[in-house]
């Protein structure tokens, strides 16, 4: 149930919103075709993603491109009041406000293949502030005005700039600009040779990691840690034949991060060790 529900609109459009609910309750995000800010005031979250449930803690937060994410929270077990705040992206808007350029956390990254589309962010004292900030102005309405706004706006964007989930929220805010989405295949194949583990790589694609590796099998008719490491231990194979790399560099660009699980994988798969693969390699030329 919704208790209390107040907004501030910038150029026509809900920008903030602060709502009270009391549990239980469904509550759908009035956005569409943007991304949305989300922070838990008071009270605790539940966020629904594919078969994964994201539980959001006070002082927590979650980022949402809410253009390929699901749009309802909900609380069903707690006897607390829950508060939230929600501050929406709408990609017009930052368009308008950032008049010469896009700052970098909007910029779509380079060599970067993902559809992830959502990411909690854990308690941040700066963004503690900010919504402190935020509620100020919610209790004196009357001293809100467009350019507050418009600063309000760069101020959220600069803060989630300098948390550690930085690179995934530019990931998920650049898709407003750059809304290309990927096939699985594609994002799989994007990654192999890095060292993202089976987890990142089933956010990358948007799904659970049960749901990942049901795709994952249906696709490519094996484990994703097996496929994985076979195509890693190719590469590296290859490498051996053509470059006259270090095996220590090219366990490394092959996605291994030590060379003694590198030999060890290597050793098992071609019953040789790279060194000595390589030396056979020269001696047959």
């Amino acid at each position: 149930m919704i208790n209390d529900y107040k907004k501030h609109d910038l150029y026509g459009k809900t920008l903030i919103q602060k709502i009270e609910l009391t549990p239980p309750f469904n509550f759908d995000f009035p956005v569409t075709e943007q991304a949305c800010f989300l922070y838990v005031k008071d009270g605790d979250v539940e966020y629904q993603i594919d078969e994964e449930q994201i539980s959001v803690a006070t002082n927590y937060s979650l980022l949402l491109n809410c253009i390929n994410s699901g749009k309802q929270i909900h609380n069903s077990k707690s006897n607390s009041n829950c508060e939230i705040v929600i501050v929406t992206f709408y990609p017009e808007i930052l368009k308008k406000i950032y008049d010469r350029e896009l700052p970098l956390l909007l910029q779509k990254p380079k060599n970067v293949i993902s559809n992830k589309s959502s990411e909690k962010i854990n308690n941040d004292f700066l963004i503690q502030k900010y919504i402190e900030g935020l509620l100020f102005y919610f209790e004196n309405p009357s001293l809100i005005n467009e350019d507050i706004l418009v600063l309000k706006v760069k101020e959220i964007i600069l803060l989630l700039s300098q948390t550690q989930n930085s690179e995934s929220i530019q990931l998920i805010l650049s898709q407003l600009f750059s809304p290309t989405t990927y096939t699985f295949k594609q994002i799989i194949e994007a990654n192999l040779f890095s060292q993202l583990t089976i987890e990142e790589l089933a956010q990358q694609n948007n799904l659970s990691v049960s749901s990942f590796k049901r795709e994952f099998a249906k696709i490519f008719h094996d484990t994703p840690a097996n496929y994985i490491k076979v195509k890693k231990l190719e590469k590296a194979a290859e490498l051996l034949q053509v470059s006259d790399q270090r095996i220590t560099e090219i366990a490394f660009d092959c996605g291994f991060n030590d060379l003694a699980n590198f030999t060890k994988s290597f050793t098992s798969k071609y019953n040789v060790s790279p060194t000595n693969y390589r030396q056979k390699l020269n001696n047959k030329e």
